[in-house]
């Protein structure tokens, strides 16, 4: 046999060289093995480590996205709230009766803002006891209810509670604010709760410039739905929008009741100047007729008068002494005064009832005053007064009758001789003003005080002074003139100055 020729000292040296071999190989397998055990171990940790990471990184997305998306939710509420409150605003601001702001705000609207149920009441205080509540509108309950609960809330006086508080209440505030700490308001918070079946609401007061003029409450049943401090503001910020509303409204009322009772106050004062004008107009009528009845009835003796002492004087009926003559001159000389004071009220009364017929032509106002300057020169050589005019070359003509022109003319021209004394100064000057010819008669007499200005066109008027005592006059002159001159459509009036003389004024439409 093979192991029997065999050396067995070769075979155990054999032996254990296969040993060690083997114990060698396995001695570097077993190292082998060890070292990438703690390699695979430290990257299975470090893996663990990085997937933790990963896993916190995930959970803060998915909770920021969770934020994102309820902050987004918010802001399209708030921003869909503010479109409706825009459109509500719009639709309460657009009336100035107090009694439709109100009805504005509908269901639909309410339910946009998040609501499910709102009202608003107006306090009225003006009975005595507990303030009584007026209900305005009502959302999400029937008349019958919101009638019901309006009386609830007025027996509870939860009113006082929340004015006292201020203008805007919630029942999301927190346990812990100071608000609660009021134990009146936080049970009047709860009494709206169960009065009104709301497990949540906002609420504001409506403030006017009198005070608070109601509030105005929305909320919601639903237990679901969850109120936000955007709601508080957006209701907040309605409440003012209604303030101010009915602000606007209770002013126009007030001007629209000023306005008719100023109105109203207008019409019987109308009512009484047209009766007082009425009563005028006719007192001047009859005076009118009177003085022109009157003025006729003297007339005839007066020319009958006039014509004897005209006979006398000349001596048709035989030479009269002295002293007779003297008093047949006087007669005569009174006479014609009267004649010419009968005429001009006649002249008056036909000019006011619209019986003077009027020929208004074109006129060349330079040949009227040229002619009323020669008539009146034989005046001015016997007191030594300087006359003068001012006629521009190319002066328009008037639009006027030539004879009652005269008749101005005469008047105030006589007027300015009898009241400058002698050696004085009379003017007329004329000049275009817009529309119209502007003529002046200026004299250096002794002028007039300026409160009997007014007056000097009146009927019988005379000025009351020492310097025009000796003056004899009727006072009808002026007045004649004015009646002319705005028969004509022009104006006249007076500048003066006591002992400074005087200027008139009158105006007639140019041709």
């Amino acid at each position: 046999m093979i192991l029997d020729k065999i050396d067995i000292g070769v075979l155990v040296n054999i032996l254990g060289i296969g040993a060690f071999i083997a114990a060698f190989c396995l001695g570097i397998v077993l190292l082998f093995k060890t070292d990438e055990g703690r390699k695979l171990k430290a990257y299975i940790k470090q893996l663990q480590k990085s997937l933790d990471e990963l896993d916190e990184q995930a959970k803060l997305i998915v909770k920021t996205d969770l934020e994102l998306n309820k902050t987004q939710e918010e802001l399209d509420k708030k921003i869909s709230g503010l479109y409706t409150l825009q459109r509500l605003s719009r639709a309460i601001s657009t009336t100035l009766d107090e009694n439709q702001i109100f009805t504005r705000i509908e269901e639909s609207l309410v339910k946009e803002l998040g609501f499910e149920k709102a009202f608003a009441l107006a306090f009225d205080n003006t009975k005595e006891g507990l303030p009584n509540l007026i209900l305005k509108m009502h959302a999400g309950y029937d008349e019958d209810e919101a009638e019901r609960f309006c009386q609830k809330l007025k027996e509870k006086n939860i009113m006082a509670a929340l004015i006292k508080h201020g203008s805007l209440f919630s029942s999301l505030l927190p346990e812990g604010t100071n608000n609660y700490k009021r134990a009146e308001f936080k049970q009047a918070i709860e009494e709206i709760k169960t009065i009104c079946g709301l497990s949540s609401f906002s609420g504001s007061l409506i403030s006017t410039k009198d005070g608070y003029y109601g509030l105005i409450i929305m909320g919601n049943e639903s237990a679901l739905s969850v109120l936000t401090e955007g709601d508080e503001e957006m209701l907040g910020i309605l409440a003012t929008q209604l303030g101010q509303t009915i602000e606007n409204a209770k002013l126009f009322e007030e001007t629209f009741r000023s306005h008719q009772e100023l109105e109203r106050r207008v019409k019987e004062r109308t009512q009484e100047l047209s009766s007082a004008l009425s009563a005028i107009q006719q007192i001047s009528k009859r005076k009118s007729e009177f003085v022109s009845a009157v003025s006729h009835e003297l007339r005839t003796p007066l020319t009958s008068i006039k014509g004897y002492a005209s006979i006398l004087a000349g001596g048709q009926l035989g030479e009269l002494p002295k002293p007779a003559k003297e008093r047949i001159e006087k007669i005569n000389r009174h006479s014609n005064e009267l004649t010419e004071l009968i005429n001009n009220l006649l002249d008056i009364s036909r000019i006011e009832s619209g019986r003077v017929e009027l020929k208004i032509e074109p006129q060349d106002i330079r040949q009227i005053i040229e002619g009323i300057s020669d008539i009146f020169m034989p005046h001015f050589k016997e007191k030594n007064i300087a006359f003068s005019s001012d006629i521009p070359e190319k002066l328009p003509g008037v639009l006027a009758d030539a004879n009652q022109i005269r008749r101005v003319f005469i008047n105030l021209v006589g007027n300015a001789i009898k009241y400058t004394p002698a050696g004085g100064k009379i003017s007329i000057s004329a000049r275009k003003d817009n529309g119209s010819i502007s003529v002046s008669v200026s004299d250096s007499g002794c002028g007039i005080p300026e409160e009997d200005l007014e007056k000097i066109f009146d009927e019988f008027y005379r000025v009351s002074s020492q310097d025009n005592q000796t003056i004899k006059g009727t006072g009808l002159g002026l007045s004649l003139v004015k009646y002319i001159v705005e028969a004509h459509k022009g104006k006249i009036w007076a500048s003066s100055k006591a002992g400074a003389g005087s200027t008139f004024t009158f105006s007639l439409p140019a041709a």
